[in-house]
């Protein structure tokens, strides 16, 4: 049954990373790509815990951590949204 649940978990990490690579049109996809591996990333998380029978604050960090992120993230969409109107990367100069 464990194994069963880790091969889903790293199906679900593999799935977000080839979105991930695949998908540089969208800042949106890629935000979302992003949250989907770290979501996979907490379940192997909070699985090794509970096999290991350890405390459960490092999951909490965790999510503080990925909550961070994720704000971080949207704050750069909304920026780019207001200065260029959309979030394509072609329509952003790096220079």
């Amino acid at each position: 049954m464990l194994i069963y649940m880790i091969f889903i978990i790293m199906f679900m990490f593999m799935i977000g990373n080839m979105i991930f690579v695949s998908k540089k049109k969208h800042l949106l996809i890629m935000l979302m790509s992003l949250e989907f591996i770290v979501l996979s990333l907490y379940f192997l998380l909070m699985l090794y815990l509970m096999n290991i029978m350890f405390n459960m604050y490092m999951l909490m960090i965790f999510l503080v951590l990925t909550v961070c992120e994720g704000a971080l993230g949207l704050s750069i969409l909304i920026s780019m949204i207001r200065t260029h109107g959309n979030d394509y990367f072609q329509s952003f100069n790096l220079i």
